[in-house]
């Protein structure tokens, strides 16, 4: 799976959420403090009302959207995500409008000064907030300062501070892109280090050589089907299967052809079961379990005959030479009971290849409970 960069998925948008909503908090505070310095609210009643509602109302959607995303997400998804962008930006034009505001004015002193501390500290906290998406702090950024920087410049006011302004929204435009870069860094590093332990937990399933589930897995897996089956009252089969005269292979044309043989019967037990339910393993040398869910008695056996015919018939040219062999195999099913010992079931499946070996190799056998092992 190839990492994408700067693109805007669940993952970034919760971050996004997080790092950004609690600040809303402050801006409502900070809007009623700044507003009530030297009474400026009573000179100023009108606006100081309407910039004190607009971030009350601001601040109150993004905060229950945050807590109700989900759920918003269920409604519609693409507009719950435009609006979430909206209303950051909204937040950002809002201020930077009051932010203008309180710089035009011929008077008030005091009011802007703490107006441009305040304004430096949100706009500081918010790129670093709208990091993880680059154009988002950026944008935020432009929306809060620009607005009263080129008022100002226009007016020919203050020149002083326009070049500050203007300087300080370069800085911040430069920390935006360092660090979105180092954001997606680590993002990038948690998401190969995902991969990696996702490979090293499929290799430790995984035999290395057929590609089959290994013995370690089967434990956790029979376990886990048993209970399956148990639950639904469903037939569970296993079949065990063993390679007849596996070692003459090995001694006559080396362990190197006995491994292609090996990977060829691993080919021909994944083109016979094919359901998602079916469980092959390579259980431990030329040894093979097939757990099957739902397959009665009479399936379970037709199954484990349609391998031992294929097996018959396949032939591994190896080089020089054409290697052929035949297959035991042992089947046995139940019902499973959560109190029964799941063992048993394997037990059985074991107990009947043993009497398919030794009574001729190349054949069926089944074996249950009730009754002793009978050739098929």
């Amino acid at each position: 799976m190839t990492f994408e960069r700067h693109r805007i998925n669940r993952r970034v948008i919760d971050d996004l959420k997080t790092r950004s909503t609690v600040g809303m908090y402050f801006y409502v505070a900070v809007t009623a403090a700044v507003l009530t310095v030297e009474g400026f609210y009573k000179r100023h009643l009108l606006f100081s009302i309407v910039f004190l509602c607009v971030m009350v109302v601001i601040a109150t959607f993004r905060i229950l959207q945050h807590k109700f995303y989900d759920r918003f997400d269920q409604i519609n998804k693409k507009l719950n995500f435009c609006a979430f962008f909206t209303s950051v930006y909204a937040t950002a034009l809002t201020w930077g409008t009051g932010f203008a505001y309180f710089m035009v004015m011929p008077e008030e002193l005091t009011s802007k000064m703490i107006m441009l501390a305040s304004t430096v500290g949100l706009d500081s906290g918010g790129v670093v907030a709208f990091m993880p998406s680059r154009r988002t702090s950026v944008i935020y950024n432009l929306l809060m300062l620009m607005p009263a920087a080129l008022i100002m410049l226009y007016l020919q006011i203050q020149p002083t501070i326009v070049f500050l302004v203007f300087l300080f929204t370069a800085y911040m435009i430069l920390v935006a892109f360092r660090g979105s870069r180092e954001y997606w860094d680590a993002l990038e590093n948690e998401h190969l280090l995902k991969l990696k332990s996702e490979e090293i937990e499929k290799m430790s399933r995984v035999d290395v050589l057929t590609g089959l589930y290994n013995r370690r897995y089967f434990d956790e897996i029979f376990n886990v089907r048993w209970k399956m089956a148990a639950r639904s009252a469903i037939p569970f089969s296993i079949i065990i299967c063993d390679i007849d005269l596996f070692k003459p292979v090995n001694d006559t044309y080396g362990h190197l052809a006995g491994d292609a043989y090996l990977k060829k019967m691993a080919q021909v037990l994944l083109g016979i079961f094919q359901r998602d339910t079916d469980f092959i393993v390579r259980y431990g040398g030329e040894e093979f379990v097939i757990l099957l869910l739902n397959h009665e008695r009479d399936a379970a056996i037709e199954m484990a005959e349609k391998v031992r015919s294929e097996v018959e018939k396949m032939t591994l040219f190896y080089y020089t030479h054409e290697i052929k062999t035949t297959i035991s195999l042992g089947v046995s099913t139940c019902i499973p009971r959560l109190a029964e010992n799941r063992d048993r079931l394997l037990e059985m499946a074991d107990r009947a290849l043993y009497r398919a070996k030794n009574s001729g190799r190349n054949r069926v056998v089944f074996c249950d409970a009730s009754r002793n092992a009978a050739q098929l």
